[in-house]
């Protein structure tokens, strides 16, 4: 029996993993910038940047892993994508700047009014950073205009009020995530102050995967289909069925103080799910609702050359980074860090 392997299927899938990766992993520690206004003494704000310090830069390695991967895999897709969405990249990469500066020169800061001011850099790039995601990827959902093989839209179209309500989406999103990793890794007031905060967060974040799940259906004609036709809506049951279960399982172990690490990882099983529902409403198109990956894909012999150093770098990454966060593993303390 043949084997069947589609070679810009696995470019595909290794482009949303390294997506999905870079959300979960680069998202906890945006949310804790995004959380600093609910922890105003200096003390608190060094051990929230503590609990990161050892593993936050190397989480952006899969932000310039997937945009690599968008480049060489789908040069078509990029070439379309990047006009359409530059005002939020530009922001997202500044966001970013400004949130990597903030966290090695705050501490350094030798008067207050400098250190404020890198409190508040790393509260302003953290945030602008999680909104200009939002808004891009609401802004990818809703559709780019094609004309040809390139951008046919304005300047502004990515700024639509479904875009926005993505981008405050993936802020208070972010901020759940930082919430429930406080309440993982620190303890005292502050694990208290967290989990009382990821309860009011994750209320809202719930409230904002409900308003995205259902107008997101209405945007494109074959969203609809993918969700609500038959039989393809059995199909796809089993994700809002889930989306439910850990929503209340979430809601459960919030209120549960003997697995502090549990709501952190249903956090990550929502955010997979709402990956997934994603990727039912736009496959097999890189671009709805007019590019599919095959037509944006890049010659076979270049996907093939790309993909054996990929798929040997990618298990290194994963390796370095599982050992990363195994050597500083554990709570830590006021009075405990790495900088």
């Amino acid at each position: 029996m043949g084997i069947s392997f589609d070679l810009t299927v696995a470019w595909a899938l290794l482009l949303a993993f390294s997506v999905y990766v870079y959300v979960v992993m680069d998202g906890f520690d945006l949310g804790i910038g995004i959380l600093y206004p609910a922890f105003p003494s200096k003390e608190d704000r060094d051990l929230m940047m503590n609990t990161v310090a050892p593993v936050w830069d190397g989480n952006e390695t899969w932000l310039v892993l997937g945009g690599g991967a968008l480049f060489a895999a789908f040069p078509m897709a990029y070439a379309i994508i990047m006009p359409a969405i530059y005002p939020p990249i530009i922001a997202m990469l500044l966001g970013l700047i400004f949130r990597g500066v903030a966290f090695e020169a705050r501490w350094r800061a030798d008067s207050r009014f400098s250190r404020k001011f890198w409190d508040w850099a790393f509260i302003g790039g953290s945030t602008v950073a999680a909104l200009a995601q939002g808004i891009t990827l609401g802004a990818l959902l809703q559709g780019i205009e094609v004309d040809g093989r390139q951008y046919g839209g304005g300047w502004l179209d990515w700024l639509t009020p479904f875009s926005v309500v993505c981008g405050v989406a993936v802020v208070f999103g972010y901020g759940l995530l930082g919430a429930c990793w406080l309440n993982w890794r620190t303890e005292g007031d502050m694990r208290d102050k967290a989990r009382k905060i990821a309860r009011i967060l994750g209320f809202v974040t719930v409230g904002f995967i409900a308003v995205v799940s259902l107008w997101t259906p209405f945007l494109e004609p074959q969203y609809f289909q993918r969700w609500f036709a038959f039989p393809a809506a059995l199909q796809v049951a089993p994700v809002p069925i889930l989306v439910v279960a850990f929503v209340i399982f979430l809601g459960k172990e919030l209120y549960n103080e003997s697995r502090e690490w549990l709501p952190f990882a249903l956090v990550l099983g929502l955010f997979l799910l709402c990956f997934i529902g994603l990727g039912v409403c736009m496959w097999p198109y890189v671009i709805p609702p007019s590019v599919t990956m095959y037509e944006a894909a890049s010659p076979f012999k270049s996907q093939l050359f790309m993909f054996v150093g990929t798929i040997i770098l990618v298990p290194i990454i994963l390796g370095y980074t599982v050992f990363a966060y195994y050597i500083f593993r554990g709570k830590i303390g006021h009075g405990d860090g790495y900088h």
